[in-house]
């Protein structure tokens, strides 16, 4: 893990150590981790932020930014997930303004089905909605201040990666930037926390690789603007943590268009052993394997959690009492040596026991695990992570309204309209449009008037 570098060391308890070591274990880089430390050592809670856009369906991707939120809130840090529907909208339209309300609403129940299967405590977790204070006063004039401010050089280098880009750019984008950095103000956090779920986990082969320095450099920019800019508009630089960057789960890029593409919080184990079996995998390959990524950013930082309540040694919640994930097993075998995090069944070398994840790469670059092998374990461990969230929905009818109003059906055929039938109704006596006609004096009056002598006044 990179760290920024600061004059001026810290000396911490060994307490406020492990706190910290929690918060910044398996990162990329943590910018500002001395102003960390420094609310550590005051005995203050710390406050960060994660954000994400309710646009598109959560997936499994949404499990590596979730792993690390749960060791945040494991090591006492007040979180707060900003659902930010207005940023949503300036990102190219991309979530409908009518279906916000209702994908905001399913994104919640989401997040707290996965921290609740995970034995989290959500005592500090906030979830908030960024239009209950982006639309404000306050916030749309900070905003003007920092368009006046900011270059359009700048705006367009930060958020460039971070908007979709089309061929004919929107000023929406120019604005992301400027409102993700104001956000750490409005939320009043100490750190921003760089979730990956722009990296999605997927399952196509990958068409062109991009180098994970690539990405994260990408995440990087955006961070680096805020602490350029909001100290400008007279607020403190806040720090910024960055999660490592993880590679498709089977590379390549996401379709949205194509639900074969990632794996939804709601797929059936079916779906989800078909999504696997079809998956781009090569044997030996480990840079461009993202079943080994998934398994390195959750599957074994969540073994180990449930190693950990197992012993006593996990986390409270807010009664005191020691939290439990609803599955407590780990991913390894009854019958697996004590520290095994992660068990795979061999076709033929029978099981094979992993306690760290170097371990399990290094079993697949010397090819002695075949992806033949690693595919059903993931598959097994995913429907694990997955049971838990499908039988939330399943219980809570309030859930599934919500999401059947989130992500209507495109393909649902809408209730044909019921033709009304019509009601003759005759014209009142004199009225309608035969009504000329039938004034008009037939043939028999007019032969007869002609046939009338002509009358003479006497005079």
């Amino acid at each position: 893990m990179a760290e920024s570098t600061n004059s001026t060391t810290l000396d911490l308890s060994p307490e406020q150590n492990a706190q910290y070591d929690m918060i910044t274990r398996r990162l990329q880089e943590v910018l500002g981790g001395e102003a960390i430390k420094a609310i550590l050592k005051e005995g203050r809670t710390p406050k960060a932020y994660w954000g994400t856009a309710p646009t598109g369906r959560p997936h499994i991707g949404y499990f590596v930014p979730l792993t690390k939120i749960a060791d945040f809130l494991r090591a006492g840090v007040e979180v707060k997930i900003l659902l930010a529907d207005v940023h949503a909208f300036l990102d190219n339209l991309k979530a409908p303004l009518e279906l916000v309300q209702h994908r905001t609403k399913y994104y919640e129940y989401v997040l707290r089905a996965v921290f609740t299967s995970l034995g989290i405590p959500t005592s500090k977790l906030h979830i908030i909605q960024g239009s209950s204070y982006q639309l404000t006063r306050e916030y749309n004039m900070d905003n003007y201040r920092l368009c006046a401010t900011v270059t359009e050089h700048d705006a367009k280098k930060a958020g460039a990666e971070v908007v979709k880009q089309v061929e004919s750019p929107l000023l929406s984008g120019l604005l992301y930037p400027g409102l993700q950095a104001l956000d750490e103000q409005y939320l009043d956090v100490d750190f921003q926390f760089g979730g990956v779920d722009q990296v999605s986990l997927l399952l196509l082969p990958p068409i062109q690789h991009i180098p994970d320095r690539y990405v994260y450099f990408v995440q990087r920019k955006i961070f680096t603007f805020a602490e350029r800019y909001l100290p400008r508009l007279g607020y403190r630089k806040r720090s910024h943590l960055m999660n490592a960057m993880v590679p498709g789960l089977m590379g390549g890029k996401m379709s949205s268009s194509d639900p074969n593409s990632k794996i939804d919080f709601l797929d059936s184990p079916e779906v989800v052993k078909k999504k696997i079996k079809g998956a781009f995998s090569e044997p030996g390959n480990v840079e461009d394997n993202g079943l080994l990524a998934f398994a390195e950013a959750v599957l074994f930082p969540i073994s180990q959690l449930k190693v950990d309540q197992a012993k006593g040694t996990g986390v409270m919640d807010e009664d005191g009492k020691e939290a439990l994930s609803t599955d407590p097993k780990s991913f390894a075998s009854d019958n697996a040596p004590e520290g095994t995090l992660f068990t795979v069944n061999t076709k033929f070398d029978g099981p094979m026991h992993f306690s760290t994840y170097e371990e399990l790469r290094q079993a697949y670059k010397e090819e002695k695990l075949h992806p033949g092998d690693l595919k059903p374990a993931m598959v097994d461990a995913i429907n694990r992570l997955l049971d838990p969230i499908r039988k939330a929905f399943e219980a809570n009818e309030e859930f599934q309204k919500t999401e059947s109003l989130a992500y209507p059906d495109p393909n649902a055929k809408q209730p044909a309209k019921k033709k009304k039938e019509k009601v003759y109704h005759p014209p009142p006596p004199g009225k309608g449009k035969n009504t000329k006609l039938n004034d008009a004096p037939s043939a028999d009056a007019k032969s007869e008037s002609a046939a009338a002598p002509d009358t003479v006044n006497a005079s």
